[in-house]
């Protein structure tokens, strides 16, 4: 796909988000952006410091999607300076009063963004509509879960996307690693639950990417 065909993508892409953090919840901004050459010169010192000798397009992907977040949380009302450098967990480190997600594939970058006295916790995930290699089916999806899939390797990909929403959601907030198995997920009525105890609402997209956002009220 050439820059152009990236660039409509990601704007169906950033539409699609926005589409879904809307019937998410009304505090909740979500977009896209295709990664660039160049992006890796928008991570201040503090977010470039934890990719230490990380390859560029590594470094592209994770200043694209601070691009992103940066722009949600002007949106929601944020002053700057904003940066989000990584904590040792993993995470980024959000601005006090804010809580958020990133994730990116090899062509787009996404965030989302809340406040926290409107949600707890924020997950978002992306992945490429292509099927789930089968011999990652095992680690991903619990019997009961591959039962319902029925063979779908297009929907175990939104599975295992879903499942990294939930991380992303929880561990800032209980710093506890969680396993694919350690996570329930069901598809067909967007809702997720996790072996620590928390039940999530999970809002879903298939086209043009495989998109989870995992809210935590």
């Amino acid at each position: 796909m050439d820059e152009a065909g990236e660039e409509a993508m990601a704007a169906r892409i950033a539409e699609a988000l926005a589409d879904l953090a809307a019937r998410a919840h009304p505090g909740l901004r979500a977009s896209c952006r295709a990664i660039r050459r160049g992006d890796e010169n928008a991570l201040s010192a503090a977010e470039a410091a934890p990719l230490g000798g990380a390859v560029v397009s590594v470094r592209q992907a994770s200043g694209a999607a601070r691009i992103v977040a940066r722009r949600l949380l002007c949106d929601l009302g944020a002053e700057g300076p904003l940066e989000l450098p990584r904590l040792p967990s993993g995470p980024p480190h959000w601005p006090a009063g804010f809580v958020g997600s990133l994730a990116h594939d090899e062509a787009v970058a996404v965030a989302a963004v809340a406040r926290t006295g409107a949600l707890r916790g924020v997950g978002i995930d992306v992945e490429p509509a292509l099927p789930l290699p089968e011999e990652l089916l095992d680690m991903v999806a619990a019997p009961a879960e591959r039962d319902a899939l029925a063979g779908d390797l297009i929907e175990a990909r939104l599975l295992f996307c879903a499942k990294e929403a939930v991380y992303k959601a929880t561990n800032p907030i209980d710093g506890l690693f969680l396993e694919h198995r350690d996570v329930e997920v069901l598809l067909a009525c967007g809702t997720a639950s996790t072996r620590t105890g928390h039940a999530l609402r999970l809002f879903l997209c298939r086209s043009p990417r495989l998109l989870a956002l995992a809210i935590l009220d």
